[in-house]
């Protein structure tokens, strides 16, 4: 009997610990990330703010002008602080993407890594940025190998692997692009029992390499299909946050590359922490073998 991904298995993020979406609506979303609470765009929010009282009390507003966007400091906001999400401590920073560097919806597939990572595993990370799975890859007894163009979103994710007291020697920090990254690990024969990637909807590897993911990712799915281990207990994870893609459509092009897969696909959403709202941040497919 052939295995298909269970689609339609929406991963709710909950408000807790350092991190709580306050409220949500009319274009924007308010966040308290520890003691800071932040505003930014948020085009999902579609319908009306609830909590209006609470707006004014933002340390800063990311607000675009001339289709350039930049922070608006209202409040004392420091450089960097710890912001600990499910039990993770986590560097947040204001960056000019309106980004903090912690994506608070993915904690349901932080804790999905704990339960299905083994100690002694090798794991892959690509497009690893600020390192969260990476670190929690690590804790759980995992060997990781943490690829990303990006000088600074790899010496963030170090800090972050720091943070956490994890030795130097269970995480291999690779400064590349993963398309080329995947094909040179294929050629040398290299296994890996997880794999993990949040490939962009379009970047640049670290030497200027073009990544456009709708012509990418399928190669580089048929890259990570060689180097993915046959042991049963492997598992991989995608998600995507590239505008105009269903889940299906992820999951349709993992199963095309990897055959009977046993595993789920769906949305990724963050709760309010005083309604039942929740803002769609992104899609995922995930399996074990």
């Amino acid at each position: 009997m052939t295995k298909k991904l269970n689609c339609d298995q929406h991963l709710i993020a909950k408000s807790c610990g350092d991190y709580e979406l306050l409220d949500s609506g009319d274009n924007e979303k308010l966040e308290r990330f520890g003691t800071i609470v932040i505003r930014r765009p948020e085009t999902q929010a579609l319908w009306a703010k609830q909590r209006d009282e609470l707006w004014n009390d933002a340390h800063a507003t990311f607000m675009f002008k001339d289709k350039k966007g930049s922070w608006q400091i209202q409040k004392t906001v420091p450089d960097s602080w710890t912001v600990v999400r499910t039990g993770l401590p986590l560097i947040a920073r204001l960056t000019s993407f309106k980004h903090t560097g912690i994506f608070p919806e993915q904690a349901p597939n932080w804790e999905w890594l704990t339960q299905v990572v083994r100690p002694e595993m090798k794991v892959l990370n690509l497009f690893g940025y600020t390192g969260a799975a990476t670190v929690t890859a690590a804790l759980a007894g995992a060997s990781v190998t943490h690829v990303d163009a990006s000088k600074q979103s790899l010496d963030w994710a170090h800090e972050n692997a720091r943070l956490s007291n994890i030795s130097e020697d269970k995480i291999r920090w690779m400064l590349d692009d993963a398309l080329a990254f995947a094909k040179r690990e294929a050629r040398r024969g290299a296994k890996y029992d997880g794999i993990i990637l949040d490939p962009p909807a379009f970047g640049r590897g670290a030497k200027g390499e073009v990544w456009k993911i709708e012509e990418d990712l399928p190669k580089l799915l048929e890259a990570l299909k060689e180097i993915f281990s046959e042991k049963p207990g492997s598992f991989f994870l995608v998600n995507g946050y590239a505008a105009g893609y269903a889940p299906c459509s992820f999951a349709q092009a993992v199963e095309s590359v990897f055959g009977d897969t046993n595993g789920e696909c769906g949305e990724l959403h963050i709760q309010e922490s005083s309604s039942e709202r929740v803002i769609p941040a992104g899609i995922y497919v995930r399996f074990v073998r």
